[in-house]
């Protein structure tokens, strides 16, 4: 069915492309569909029933609602183009949504300072791992905002004050701020690895030899997961890159930052999205239970 192919064309962010590619796979494995065609046979029947697997293997009520979003945009488009009669997902009751908290882990201070201080030696690599996990952790990008970054980005001034353009979702561009320590790490690796006059290039690249390193293409979002993962592995407290931004923002909250501002920083949409990540009022040691005395 060509309309299938034509809704994953029409999605525009490549990281929900890849959540909806992930949640069809598992919804055509589950039902038995093998061809596109497949899907004007579906009911609500065969929805539910994999709403209910997905639920017994203890999957969030976050990630079934978003495979169950994924689904339903899909027989929607199918709808629209008359290649179905109608969507089974409409009426099939959805989980709750998860709580506000965040499910993201954020790193203690210490953490973060044994993660910045984690590559180590003096070649292009440790230089380049070194700027990745300083421009993460100091301001707060996603990783693939972080992969978009061209050696431009990073040397943009606005009333005097270094900044990085970022890149954000929904082709929304916002001014951060560039931390000092982050901005030297940055220059440092530029200058190592030999690629500050290539304004428009990527800033972060692959190491690897040959022609992609030498076009300029920047390393992948996985990539960076990966990298991320190894370092603080590697210190007994292993992570994914996100982590490193929910421990920006939790830092940055906790040091007494306006939440409109770090909402403006995140580029954050929904300042509800921000509150995830405002952990002040759920301290431990602000607990009525260090208040009881007896």
């Amino acid at each position: 069915m060509p309309h299938t192919a034509e809704w994953f064309a029409n999605i525009g962010s490549a990281a929900t492309r890849r959540a909806y590619k992930n949640a069809m796979a598992d919804f055509m494995g589950f039902v038995g569909i093998h061809q596109a065609d497949e899907f004007r046979v579906v009911t609500r029947a065969h929805v539910i029933a994999w709403r209910d697997d997905l639920k017994g293997r203890e999957l969030s009520g976050n990630t079934i609602r978003h495979r169950l979003a994924a689904l339903s945009s899909l027989f929607e488009y199918l709808c629209d183009k008359n290649a179905v009669t109608h969507n089974p997902v409409k009426g099939v009751q959805r989980p709750q949504a998860d709580s506000h908290e965040g499910k993201t882990p954020a790193l203690g201070d210490h953490q973060a300072r044994k993660l910045l201080a984690a590559p180590s030696g003096d070649n292009v690599k440790a230089k380049r791992d070194q700027a990745i996990l300083a421009t993460l952790l100091y301001h707060a990008l996603r990783r693939e905002e972080l992969c978009r970054l061209t050696v431009k980005d990073a040397r943009h001034e606005r009333r005097g004050v270094a900044h990085l353009r970022v890149s954000g979702k929904g082709g929304k561009t916002r001014y951060v701020p560039l931390h000092p320590a982050a901005g030297g790490l940055i220059a440092d690796y530029l200058e190592a690895a030999g690629h500050g006059g290539d304004s428009v290039g990527a800033l972060f690249r692959p190491l690897h030899r040959g022609r992609d390193r030498g076009a300029g293409n920047a390393m992948t979002a996985d990539a960076v997961y990966k990298l991320v993962r190894s370092y603080s592995g590697a210190l007994g407290f292993q992570v994914g890159a996100h982590a490193l931004r929910a421990t920006a923002a939790t830092n940055a909250l906790d040091h007494a930052a306006d939440l409109a501002k770090v909402q403006e920083w995140l580029g954050h949409a929904n300042i509800a999205t921000t509150r995830i990540y405002d952990h002040r009022r759920t301290k431990p040691a602000d607990s009525p239970t260090f208040k009881v005395a007896y």
